[in-house]
């Protein structure tokens, strides 16, 4: 028997949703309240939003059934965001159809419904929306096509609204697809052509549709830069899409403007030389204390003085770690993942910390978790730069949870702090290379900016991804999701 919609619990639960807007609370929890509205209403096990960036999708709520893809990574050229992004804007589909990483991983091994409805303004998709519907439970009916394509129509005035959405960015900038998506048959000849792909290229949908691509591509997985006409430059990828037939999915960028390129350097050179020079400043000074005055130290100053130059060697070990895997391949290079023991690899990583951050961690890995699947030696550098990230902003005395789960889809590592949090419009920003929470104060907050982006990079090489999210009651939750091994 189809499932019917509770209209009367998704107009009261989106009036409620409204006026949490209008007190001023919107962004993601606004979007995650209205999920769980809709979900109820809709009987779904399960809701998800991805958002669209430039850099492709990736899951920004999620409830029910589905919450543990948090975070989850969704490229533009994976053939899922290829599903998603063409087609009718609204439509019902058979979860066997979805063949990539975050498909394979929504519905497991057993199949069953999705209602997706995509997230438009002005034809620019800032996302698209999920409902999930377990096979051996009612299935939708029709109607839940016209509620989802309605959640998805306020989804998108929210983002018209720009009050804490997109996440992706830190600014009054609608997410939308914003590189050139195509897909071309063996002839090149265009299949799909977006609205980012119009207005780079200034060819309506209509001239392309059947035609040759505009512009030469390069072998699949390679990148290739071409010049326009009117002197702009393109930086061109593609790349060969799974299953019968021979498609291809083309990506290309205004590459213009090499300008941004330069300030994230000099903004490196500022930022990291800063960070270099304090601990070498501290370890110059008290080594120059025990060399000049040795004699009149007592001994208790001499184990002092070892200690903070133990200490500030270590730390400049650490941020020298940090920046050489921010420029190389981060990751065993060409190691393949491997089954691990995620308590024994955590209670490691946990004992190889500093000493006074050792001592506010909690530690809790519940016996017969299920094994990891990746890299155990780089697990070390995630926790290490998770856990050191809570204590950078957090009170010093305060308590650091280390969390160690499992579900039928993952394993996990949580950590949890009691700091000042983070906002949720900063929960992918975070993730960027050289961006601070607390830009504003350098000398109380120091730090290159690096560490989340390198974590996020190690995770999600080894097929996992990781999320932030502001904690009920203060401080702030990472979490980091790998396979079962």
């Amino acid at each position: 028997m189809p499932r019917r919609t509770d209209f009367s619990a998704l107009i009261n639960g989106h009036t409620a949703v409204i006026e949490m807007i209008n007190s001023g609370e919107a962004g993601v929890p606004a979007l995650n309240q209205l999920l769980r509205v809709a979900q109820e209403a809709l009987g779904a096990a399960g809701m998800a939003f991805v958002e669209f960036a430039p850099t492709g999708g990736r899951v920004i709520v999620a409830t029910g059934t589905v919450e543990w893809a948090l975070g989850h990574p969704l490229p533009v050229d994976d053939p899922d965001a290829v599903c998603l992004l063409s087609g009718p804007r609204v439509h019902q589909l058979d979860t066997g159809r979805l063949t990539g990483r975050l498909g394979t991983k929504l519905t497991g091994p057993a199949r069953s419904q999705m209602v997706v409805s995509r997230a438009e303004i002005g034809g620019q998709i800032v996302g698209s929306l999920h409902a999930l519907y377990p096979a051996d439970e009612d299935q939708p009916c029709p109607d839940h096509q016209c509620v989802m394509a309605y959640v998805a129509s306020c989804v998108a005035h929210l983002y018209g609204d720009q009050c804490g959405l997109p996440v992706h960015v830190d600014g009054p900038i609608v997410a939308t697809l914003a590189d050139g998506l195509a897909v071309v048959d063996r002839e090149a000849r265009v299949r799909l052509w977006n609205p980012a792909a119009a207005q780079i290229t200034g060819q309506a949908v209509t001239d392309v549709l059947g035609q040759t691509v505009p512009f030469p591509l390069p072998p699949p997985g390679q990148a290739l830069d071409h010049r326009l006409p009117d002197g702009r430059w393109l930086r061109v990828t593609s790349g060969e899409l799974p299953g019968p037939g021979t498609l291809r999915v083309v990506t290309f960028r205004d590459i213009t403007n090499r300008q941004q390129n330069v300030t994230d350097h000099d903004l490196f050179v500022a930022v990291t030389s800063h960070e270099l020079r304090t601990p070498v400043t501290v370890i110059k000074g008290y080594a120059d204390t025990l060399t000049d005055h040795w004699e009149a130290l007592t001994d208790a100053d001499r184990q002092l003085a070892a200690r903070k130059i133990g200490q500030r060697a270590n730390e400049l070990a650490r941020l020298v770690d940090r920046l050489l895997s921010s420029t190389a391949e981060a990751g065993p290079g060409g190691m393949p993942p491997a089954p691990y023991d995620l308590g024994d690899a955590l209670r490691a990583a946990v004992t190889d910390l500093p000493a006074e951050l050792r001592r506010r961690i909690t530690l809790t890995a519940p016996v017969g978790l299920p094994r990891a699947l990746g890299h155990r030696a780089s697990l070390a550098t995630v926790v290490t730069e998770l856990c050191t990230n809570a204590a950078k902003y957090s009170p010093p005395a305060s308590p650091i949870t280390v969390t160690a789960g499992a579900d039928g889809q993952t394993v996990s590592v949580r950590v949890t702090d009691q700091g000042i949090g983070i906002r949720p419009e900063h929960v992918e920003r975070a993730f960027d290379q050289y961006w601070q929470g607390d830009s504003r104060d350098h000398r109380r907050l120091p730090g290159a900016g690096l560490g989340l982006f390198l974590v996020r990079r190690i995770v999600e090489q080894q097929n996992g991804w990781v999320s932030l999210r502001p904690k009920i009651g203060g401080g702030t939750v990472a979490e980091v999701r790998l396979p079962h091994g």
